[in-house]
């Protein structure tokens, strides 16, 4: 398990004047790592960290040779290639030498100073992409208030399933339709059952929704056959970024039964393109809790250690923008706001029960959380949850309507992790925007 070091320092500031702006997603206390190029250009993809306004160039910064540790210096050569799986198959030691080295140069009075300040590029010049290859996206359903909320919409007599009490719920998503933040993606078309029909139509989705999940990648990932136990689970994630699985729940609810959902999910999944690592997070632990009247996890799902810190205290917020508001300009409106400390498991709960049965995972697979809603009817995290299943509309700050999301609508996830004596510690956002049907 990570531990409080250095990196952590409250009172860190950097000589990137931006990242100590109050407020900033990205001081020197977070450092997320990323894969981007200057906007327009044929450059190539490469990793580089987030810091103020501005991305350090990781590639930039080895050709100066500021860093001298040799663990770090090897991470660092990973860390500034075109995707950042060989860096997340490095294991903490690496990951933490490297961030903690990133911290030094870039914290007020570095003697580096001078050398890396054309290493920096603008964020607004940048282009993001995906930062590893994803073998694989496995979806889990960890908030146990939207599985029970969504459950007494189709199953009002038995909205939780026995199951869910016992282990982290999940399907495999599709990995090839994952994108970045500003994603432009058309409504679905799909087979569609109309309201007391008997035969279905093929037609777009009328009943596009957003999911707001968190996604944690995977670093050393373990051989087929075996498994990992839960005091190491926590070693093999990398770090987290925010994650919009769309939905559309109206193919969905034609095709779920019986193996699940598939192409009511398949045709986009849109992530933040900044990997909040673990270690940053660290300020933000918490203790995870199981209701007493709750069956408690059996023994590989459960420790000393996931109890008193597995849960941790992260912000999460929904913003929606119509057509409308962007030309009145009046900016988007908050729809919902929750926290993954309310999640009903936890990283490492799904990381052990995801190899129980001796699946090997790799570094770059990515896991979702699941849809976090908080425990009062306000907290949905979908819109499904907030206009109860499209009976009550939702009604936005400039008047508008919405029970499903409406071409032209651009959703955005926020979420950040703050509280007094701590640096926030931010994400970036996760947008998305809605096109009329192919």
């Amino acid at each position: 398990m990570t531990a409080l070091n250095e990196t952590h320092d409250p009172s860190l500031t950097s000589w990137v004047e931006s990242a100590n702006i109050e407020g900033c997603d990205f001081p020197v206390q977070n450092l997320p790592f990323g894969v981007f190029r200057r906007s327009g250009t044929r450059e190539a993809f490469r990793g580089g960290v987030a810091i103020g306004d501005q991305i350090l160039d990781l590639n930039a910064v080895r050709t100066l040779r500021v860093i001298r540790n040799q663990t770090a210096a090897d991470a660092l050569r990973a860390a500034g290639a075109g995707t950042l799986n060989a860096f997340m198959a490095m294991g903490p030691e690496a990951w933490s030498a490297l961030r903690r080295a990133l911290s030094r140069i870039l914290r007020t009075g570095a003697a580096a100073q001078g050398k890396l300040a054309g290493t920096l590029v603008p964020q607004r010049e940048a282009e993001m992409a995906v930062p590893a290859n994803i073998g694989d996206f496995t979806d889990f359903y960890t908030s146990i208030h939207h599985a029970t909320s969504v459950g007494r919409l189709f199953r009002p007599d038995n909205p939780l399933l026995p199951n869910y009490k016992w282990m982290p719920i999940a399907y495999h998503g599709r990995a090839s339709s994952i994108r970045t933040s500003g994603q432009r993606l058309p409504r679905p078309r799909g087979q569609i059952l109309p309201p007391g029909g008997n035969t279905p139509e093929y037609a777009p989705c009328r009943r596009l929704d957003y999911e707001l999940e968190l996604g944690a990648f995977v670093g050393a990932g373990n051989n087929i056959g075996s498994t990992v136990p839960i005091g190491e689970a926590e070693s093999r994630l990398f770090g987290i970024v925010l994650l919009n699985d769309w939905s559309a729940r109206d193919i969905q609810s034609w095709e779920y039964q019986p193996l699940g959902p598939f192409l009511a999910k398949s045709f986009a999944t849109t992530i933040s393109p900044w990997i909040v690592t673990m270690e940053a997070l660290e300020p933000y632990r918490t203790a995870w809790t199981r209701p007493d009247a709750d069956p408690q996890p059996l023994p590989h799902l459960d420790s000393p250690d996931n109890r008193t810190r597995g849960a941790i205290d992260i912000t999460l917020e929904v913003w929606l923008e119509s057509e409308r508001m962007r030309r009145e300009g009046s900016g988007p409106a908050l729809l919902s706001r929750s926290n993954f400390r309310d999640s009903y498991w936890t990283w490492a709960q799904m990381l052990v029960h995801h190899t129980s049965n001796g699946c090997n995972l790799t570094p770059g697979d990515l896991l979702g959380s699941g849809t976090q809603s908080g425990p009062k009817p306000e907290e949905g995290g979908a819109l499904l949850e907030l206009s109860k299943g499209g009976r009550e509309p939702v009604t936005l700050a400039n008047g508008e309507r919405r029970a499903f999301v409406e071409d032209g609508d651009t959703v955005m996830f926020r979420a950040s992790c703050s509280a007094p004596g701590r640096a926030r510690i931010g994400f970036g956002d996760c947008a998305g925007t809605v096109l009329p049907a192919a």
